[in-house]
């Protein structure tokens, strides 16, 4: 069964696909309005989806249980990798749009995805992943291909008071990255843990040169 999702039709022909996967204990309709922020022109088809995974106890819908931040389950997460990669591929598919005009975002666990899918070894090279407050996992079982990665743009931002996911998580993403020869363009702020509006304005203009006019 395909993940539940929104989308925001571009304004015309699409010129590029953007996904954005929310964060732990969040829903598909809440970052479908950063799609407006960060394509103000609709140049762009944009999805959000649900994450497939409910934990007793806990709100929202989650992309994987947390033994240890920084540490997805395996499992979990191989579950929801799979439901994603057909997400994806349905997506390319159905739009025309391929990976080279597909930018993979997220906030928090959802960056967690971006970064999975975006650096997986059995997956495409998307052209650029968008991380809010997150961090590239260290799971048995995946590993990221960042030789194939090269001409893939990554945009990090993260907040240096996050209590939830610590800053260092985004320094080390940034050094593995740049270290790999990806183009990485890297913000910190003094914001805990949400997506800082300071930060949005640069994503912004990242997108806009990451997905060019055609």
């Amino acid at each position: 069964m395909a993940l539940e999702h929104v989308e925001r039709p571009a304004a015309g022909e699409a010129e590029g696909l953007l996904v954005l996967h929310h964060g732990r204990g969040s829903h598909e309709r809440d970052l479908i309005g950063l799609a407006d922020v960060l394509d103000p022109a609709g140049r762009l088809h944009v999805v959000s989806p649900r994450a497939p995974l409910t934990l007793p106890g806990w709100p929202g819908y989650h992309w994987y249980v947390v033994p240890r931040v920084g540490y997805p389950d395996p499992d979990t997460f191989r579950a929801s990798y799979a439901e994603l990669v057909a997400l994806h591929d349905g997506l390319w598919e159905r739009t025309g749009l391929g990976p080279e005009r597909t930018v993979l975002g997220g906030f928090s666990m959802g960056s967690v995805m971006s970064y999975a899918l975006g650096l997986g070894p059995d997956r495409p090279a998307p052209a650029g992943i968008l991380a809010f407050s997150g961090f590239v996992p260290t799971v048995e079982g995946w590993q990221p291909d960042l030789e194939s990665r090269r001409d893939t743009r990554v945009f990090i931002a993260h907040g240096r008071s996050d209590p939830v996911m610590s800053v260092d998580f985004a320094r080390s993403a940034h050094r593995l990255l740049e270290d790999a020869g990806l183009p990485v363009e890297y913000h910190e702020s003094d914001a805990a843990h949400h997506i800082d509006p300071a930060h949005v304005e640069s994503a912004r203009a990242w997108l806009a040169e990451t997905l060019p006019p055609v």
